[in-house]
Order: C-alpha cells, then sequence, then structure tokens
C-alpha cells in the first residue's frame, strides 16, 4: 500500500479524514504576488506555497495549477496575462512536426525547471507531515493543445492514427516531466485531464486512460501516487479512470455533475476518492457558515468510505476569501466519523 492510501487508511480508522483543497491561486494575498510572477519566479511561488502550508497546513499541496507549461516546453504559442493562468491559443500543426517535437528536449525548458525546482523547494522546506504533490497535463489534453481542441475531438472520429500517434507523443514527453519532479520530491503527480471530458468512454479509454496506465505502470512499485483529474460530470468515465491503475480519482463537484457516493459503489476501495466541493459555489461566495454546514454534509454523505480524502472539485479560484477556506479545514479537520 502506497503513502498516500495509508495515510488515507489510518485517518478513517482513527475516524476522521485527510484534508486537502486545492487552493493554490488564493495564496497569493498572502504574499502579494500575481499568477505570472509566482508562474515564472520559483522564489515567488514557493512563497505562495510555503505560507499556504504555515496559514492552513493542508496534508497535501501542490503548486499552483498550470495547464499550459508542456505545450508551452514544446514551443507552442502561450499568452500569459498578468492576473489569469497562462492559455495555448489554437496554432497550426501538422503531425509531421512530431519529429521536430520530438528532439525537443523539455528538460531544458525554464518555465518547466521553474515548477521542479518549486517541487524540490517544497520537498525541502515544507513540513516533512505535508505531501508534497505536482501536477502534469494529461495526454489527451496536450495532445488538443497542440493541435486544437476541436480538432482532436474530430480526429477522435476521424483520424485516429493520428490522434494517437500524437497522444502517445505527449505520454512520453508527460513521462520525462514526471521524472524531473520525482527526482525533485514530488510524493503524487496528478494528471489533469480537463479537456478529456468530452470523449465517450470508449474514446477515452483509448486516448487518455491506455496511456495513463502505461504511465503508472513506470511507478507501481514506488511510494509515488499517481492521481487522474478530469473536470465536469466524468460519471460516465470514472470507471475507466479508476480502472487505469491510478492510485486515485480527483473529480468535479456535484454541481457538475459528480455524485461521490455513487463514485465510491462502482469503484476499487483500492482507489482513493478526492474531491469534490464546488470551486466556484459556496466557498467562493457564501460564508463561512455555508461553507461549513456544505462541507459538513459531503462528509456525512461520504462516512461510509474508507477511500477518502476531503477536497475542493478542482482548484480554487483567486479571489475565495481565506476565512472560507479556514473554514472548509476547520471542518474537515474537526469532522468525526459516525
Amino acid at each position: 500500500m502506497k503513502p498516500l492510501q495509508q495515510l488515507t487508511t489510518e485517518a478513517y480508522r482513527q475516524k476522521r479524514r485527510l484534508v486537502s483543497p486545492l487552493m493554490g491561486f488564493p495564496g497569493l494575498s498572502l504574499t502579494h504576488s500575481t499568477i505570472k510572477l509566482a508562474q515564472q519566479n520559483v522564489d515567488e511561488h514557493f512563497k505562495v506555497l510555503k505560507a499556504l502550508a504555515e496559514r492552513f497546513h493542508p496534508d497535501l499541496i501542490f503548486p499552483l495549477m498550470d495547464l499550459s507549461v508542456e505545450a508551452n516546453a514544446l514551443g507552442r504559442y502561450t499568452v500569459f496575462p498578468c492576473r489569469e493562468s497562462a492559455t495555448v491559443p489554437k496554432d497550426d500543426f501538422n503531425i509531421e512536426d512530431l519529429e521536430l517535437l520530438r528532439n525537443i528536449n523539455i528538460a531544458f525548458d525554464t518555465r518547466l525547471r521553474g515548477v521542479v525546482e518549486t517541487v524540490r523547494l517544497m520537498s525541502k522546506k515544507l513540513p516533512a507531515d505535508i505531501m508534497k504533490g505536482a501536477y502534469v497535463t494529461g495526454p489527451y489534453s496536450l495532445a488538443a493543445l497542440i493541435m486544437g481542441a476541436e480538432d482532436a475531438a474530430m480526429a477522435a472520429v476521424m483520424d485516429t492514427d493520428k490522434l494517437n500517434k500524437l497522444c502517445n507523443f505527449a505520454k512520453e514527453k508527460i513521462q520525462q516531466y514526471i521524472r524531473l519532479l520525482v527526482d525533485a520530491g514530488a510524493e503524487a503527480v496528478c494528471l489533469l485531464e480537463p479537456t478529456a471530458v468530452m470523449l465517450s468512454p470508449e474514446d477515452f479509454e483509448q486516448y487518455s486512460a491506455a496511456f495513463i496506465r502505461e504511465i503508472c505502470n513506470e511507478y507501481k512499485n514506488s511510494d509515488i501516487a499517481i492521481i487522474y483529474h478530469t473536470c465536469g460530470n466524468t460519471m460516465h468515465l470514472v470507471e475507466k479512470m479508476a480502472g487505469s491503475g491510478v492510485d486515485a480519482v480527483s473529480l468535479d463537484s456535484p454541481e457538475a455533475g459528480v455524485d461521490l457516493p455513487g463514485v465510491a459503489d462502482i469503484i476499487s476501495s483500492d482507489v482513493v476518492i478526492i474531491g469534490n466541493i464546488n470551486p466556484t459555489g459556496t466557498i467562493l461566495s457564501g460564508t463561512s457558515d455555508m461553507v461549513r454546514e456544505e462541507v459538513s454534509s459531503l462528509l456525512r454523505s461520504m462516512d461510509s468510505y474508507p477511500n477518502f480524502v476531503l477536497s475542493t472539485g478542482c482548484d480554487l479560484p483567486e479571489d475565495v476569501p481565506l476565512e472560507n477556506i479556514a473554514a472548509f479545514m476547520q471542518t474537515g479537520r474537526e469532522y468525526r466519523i459516525s
């Protein structure tokens, strides 16, 4: 049993839960930084995470979520607003470009190395009882960033060989990135597949889960936890996610259509379920009392499932009030399973 499962199981034996909101962006207010600065400056990035760790002491912490890192490292056109996450607009792509892209060593990309060095600082300087995580873009989502989301969706139907080649290439670059993150001290790696939610279960298996299974096989006998995150309503995909060999699934909110107890009923209890308070709902615009009520309700609904970590359905927006995160943490910490 890997450390993430061990900690989750041990907490359940003690009638409590691990608590780990995905909260990178709200930490910017603690250091008076910006998204652009934090995502391009290792010291600024680590200051944000250190401030969050000192203020809330979650059981698992991640850097700021950034879906542009790998695509940018491969030379794709990337836009860097000051107060929003970097984005990768659609640009021209031909499958023949793969040979050129294959020769790019992403280990030398400055932004990607910045994330790796941030994880290294997390590993060395954050408390030992906080598990250090890292985000990477999933194979289908990276392929969609390279060729365009609409083109990727069309290729899933009309040009399967092309999409398979691109997803396999994406998987290879993701594996290289994960190795760098693990060497830097990452204890959990979360593969972000937001674009894959539009796929059918069969296409999801072919263009995402099958490649993630290969990644999982590399870490099957290690202590590294591999987490599968997909935004939106994944009820039709969650069995494919859990069946890919990952150690945990991270799922979106009930408002997105995800029934967490329903998920727990259909996937293996060996797979940890992480979620799923709405990041843009009560915690963003409600009161602390409303947050406590929502968190308590979710915790009660998961009482009979040992494989659960209290979290948010996705990364919290920057303007989530810190007092609401504190209410989330306090409610999660104080809750005892009946």
